[in-house]
């Protein structure tokens, strides 16, 4: 009767190969779930930086360059996260995290007096920016400035499109003054308005949208149908930094602050699940 069986078990086996069914998949219905596992959730995670790599702002002797960008490179590896954002870079000190991360690369260049502002101590650093740097390749990026501004330091916001769907953005707002109505509070009222109906554009394709940065408040820019995590837990700089997604599309978005020893901003990750791709 044993010998029946198996006889039979493998005649059965035989069939289902001829007409080009998986076996094992037969009675436990596997084939359909991976033909179909692009729609089930799976995580997505954010990590937001401030390195403060100029080498002209008050912070950046506590950077100890190049101890910065090696922690950098060292959260990135640790978290592999499939977005990272950073603000207060340089063109070349971004191209070298790219490089040793293997991600890929968006620099927006920061114009200050009307020009690029080179990086310093030490030089052939580039120009200062904003970067962004996904694991997936990018297919489009849109880089450009915001219309309300103030002061000598130009602000703007890189956004990129990767192979897949999803949207990523990084920005660095203006710091706010003491006053609410203040020429450079106005101006972060701007451009936060700004950013946040930039992301609603990108939001009504019904694509996965995920931003962060440095927004110098603590309100959020994020439009309606977008979650906020902010570094609140952090015990340097706190509530600043944000990350914003769209509910439809990234759901049960979590956020951990990560210490920075070189930076005068922790770290903040934000891991959510994403749906639909």
């Amino acid at each position: 009767m044993r010998r029946q069986l198996v006889w039979l078990t493998s005649l059965l086996t035989l069939a289902l190969l001829a007409v080009g069914l998986p076996a094992a998949n037969a009675a436990t219905g596997d084939g359909a779930h991976h033909r179909h596992a692009g729609h089930h959730p799976r995580s997505y995670s954010l990590l937001q930086m401030n390195l403060c790599l100029s080498g002209v702002a008050g912070c950046y002797p506590g950077t100890h360059y190049p101890a910065v960008v090696d922690e950098a490179i060292g959260k990135i590896r640790a978290q592999h996260p499939d977005v990272v954002t950073i603000v207060e870079t340089c063109s070349a000190d971004a191209e070298h995290i790219a490089h040793a991360t293997g991600y890929h690369l968006a620099f927006g260049t920061v114009i200050y007096k009307g020009a690029p502002l080179p990086c310093v101590d030490p030089g052939d650093r580039g120009v200062y920016g904003i970067t962004l740097l996904t694991r997936r390749a990018q297919v489009a990026v849109d880089d450009q400035p915001y219309q309300a501004q103030n002061g000598n330091e130009q602000r703007r916001r890189v956004c990129a499109t990767t192979v897949g769907g999803v949207t990523a953005c990084v920005t660095h707002l203006a710091v706010r003054d003491a006053d609410p109505a203040g020429p450079d509070s106005l101006a972060n009222d701007g451009q936060c308005a700004e950013f946040g109906q930039l992301l609603a554009h990108y939001a009504r394709f019904g694509h996965p949208v995920i931003a962060a940065g440095d927004m110098n408040r603590q309100t959020s820019c994020a439009p309606h149908g977008f979650w906020t995590r902010r570094d609140t837990a952090s015990d340097k700089t706190t509530g600043l930094q944000h990350a914003y997604g769209n509910q439809a599309r990234l759901h049960r978005a979590a956020a951990r602050v990560l210490p920075m020893s070189y930076s005068d901003h922790n770290a903040l990750l934000v891991q959510a699940r994403l749906t639909g791709l």
